[in-house]
Order: structure tokens, then sequence, then C-alpha cells
């Protein structure tokens, strides 16, 4: 009976271990294909960098402070 479990426990990682190959193996093949065509190893990096911030108007730095002065005297 012992034996018999540990058959099917080897079956079942064998069959983990044999799916996760298979998965590598497609993504490597993927790889391989993005450098063939695009000829850069990786992809685009997804890291999205937010432009420069504008400059504010000197009506808008006052209406700024005005508010600013009003947030810290409590009115």
């Amino acid at each position: 009976m012992l034996d018999f479990f540990w058959g099917v426990l080897a079956f079942i990682l064998r069959s983990i271990n044999f799916i996760l190959d298979v998965w590598v193996s497609i993504s490597r093949v993927q790889r391989l294909a993005r450098w063939y065509t695009t000829g850069r190893p990786d992809s685009e990096p997804e890291i999205k960098v937010p432009s420069d911030p504008k400059v504010l108007p000197a009506a808008a730095e006052r209406a700024l402070a005005e508010a600013e002065q009003r947030h810290a005297n409590g009115s």
C-alpha cells in the first residue's frame, strides 16, 4: 500500500515537472522569436514615466498660496 502511494506521488511530481519543462521551453522559444524579429533580447519595459511638471502661472501660484494660507488659519 505504501509503495502504491509513493508511486502515485512520484507520478504526480514527474507530471508537474514535465508541464513546467514544457512551459519553460515555450517561453524560451517566445523570447528567441522576439529577439529574432525585433533585434532586442527583452521587450520594452512597462514602466511609465510621467511627463515633466508644468510651470504654474503667477495667478495660479497666488491662488495656491491663498488656499494654503486659509488652510493654515483654519478657516
